[in-house]
């Protein structure tokens, strides 16, 4: 049957979810089984919605189709692109707290973290009053071209970032077009194409569950549990931003404190990820917080209390009843070198002991309703930008 590589390519990427070496029990299975819906949801939208000589932005990931540690505070579009043409990419700025673009020379891999040929910011492009911009990639020189940029050889993916820090913020709107085919429709369909397309999206879907469990190896699970590294350069090229990671594992009676002081950054924000290494829901439960959405104390600090239970805080980080998962702070749009004193500090403390552990407890406390009151700002917030 014309399906059969992707089917083939599916019952391969359920073998890798039922195998990953992180499945203790049925919960973690279940997650399992979740987390690969989704990436069939996304992979084969894109072998449908992305063609070479028609380029079109697509959401890779969202809160039904999560991969890579995916920031809850970030919307990503990506676009294949070949290094030989010239491509449109223009919009409207947002008001969200970062907008930025990079250039990668292939896909993340089990084997390889592509290499970004060009990253930056739109502090790097002309953006008119009325937010509009126009900037174009192209393989000729830019020298002397404002809003320009060079494709270095083996450019294959442009990628871009907006950033929320207010999840009520205005998006902003960004589209690509070819420069050769702007105005000419794609070729039509023929059986080589479409199967090419469902043995593109099974091929897609395997490297996709390969690269996300061999990525945390890597970066995370040699760095001793329950700590978190010092502020540095994101792997990957991203040219402003900064990030320290680390993963936990907490015993039943067990909390994290994790204390940073809030930063002159325009963004700045914390997440909790599964075994996965995706992001725990983020809609319905506090799981992450960023420096706008979080409590911050007299003295500049932001202490954010990591538990399964609830230990009546404004800044409770809910685990959701995962005792291992991934630990991950950004700053973006930064505009200086960060060192050890930006970054954060981790306490393990008895979850009866958290309040002589808050300097500031009695004006961290919040009350079940006003929690709720949270978490429905959060749903609504959600809902408005449309990630479904």
């Amino acid at each position: 049957m014309l399906t059969d590589p992707f089917a083939d390519a599916l019952a391969e990427a359920e073998k890798l979810i039922e195998s990953a070496p992180h499945v203790r029990d049925e919960k973690d299975l279940l997650e399992g089984y979740q987390y690969l819906a989704g990436g069939i949801v996304a992979t084969t939208h894109a072998a449908w919605a992305t063609e070479r000589t028609h380029p079109f932005f697509v959401t890779g990931t969202g809160p039904f189709t999560k991969m890579g540690l995916d920031n809850p505070d970030t919307l990503y579009f990506g676009a294949r692109i070949n290094d030989d043409v010239e491509y449109i990419v223009s919009g409207t700025r947002g008001s969200t707290a970062d907008l930025s673009f990079q250039v990668l020379n292939g896909n993340y891999t089990s084997a390889n973290v592509p290499g970004s040929t060009n990253a930056f910011d739109d502090r790097e492009i002309d953006i008119a009053d009325d937010g509009s911009y126009e900037i174009r990639f192209g393989p000729e020189p830019a020298e002397g071209r404002r809003n320009y940029f060079t494709l270095a050889p083996g450019a294959a993916q442009l990628v871009v970032r907006e950033v929320y820090s207010d999840w009520s913020e205005k998006r902003g709107t960004i589209r690509i077009a070819r420069a050769d085919t702007s105005g000419t429709p794609p070729p039509p369909l023929t059986r080589d194409s479409v199967e090419k397309r469902y043995e593109r999206a099974g091929k897609a879907l395997v490297s996709r569950v390969k690269t996300w469990l061999q990525f945390p190896e890597w970066f995370y699970l040699k760095l001793p549990v329950n700590t978190m590294t010092e502020p540095r350069l994101t792997p990957g090229g991203l040219a402003t931003q900064y990030s320290s990671v680390g993963h936990y594992e907490l015993g039943p009676d067990e909390a994290m404190i994790v204390t940073v002081p809030k930063s002159d950054a325009p963004y700045q924000g914390f997440q909790l990820g599964s075994m996965w290494y995706i992001s725990l829901d983020y809609i319905n439960h506090q799981t992450s917080l960023n420096a706008d959405q979080a409590q911050e104390d007299p003295d500049g600090l932001i202490r954010l209390v990591v538990s399964d239970r609830n230990p009546g805080v404004t800044n409770w980080i809910e685990t959701l009843g995962h005792d291992r998962g991934y630990l991950q702070f950004r700053w973006q749009r930064v505009s200086r070198e960060f060192t050890p004193q930006d970054g954060p500090s981790v306490e393990i403390v008895r979850f009866d002991d958290i309040p002589d552990a808050l300097p500031h407890f009695e004006n961290n406390r919040i009350t079940p309703d006003a929690f709720a009151t949270r978490i429905a700002q959060r749903q609504a917030a959600v809902a408005d930008r449309m990630l479904g």
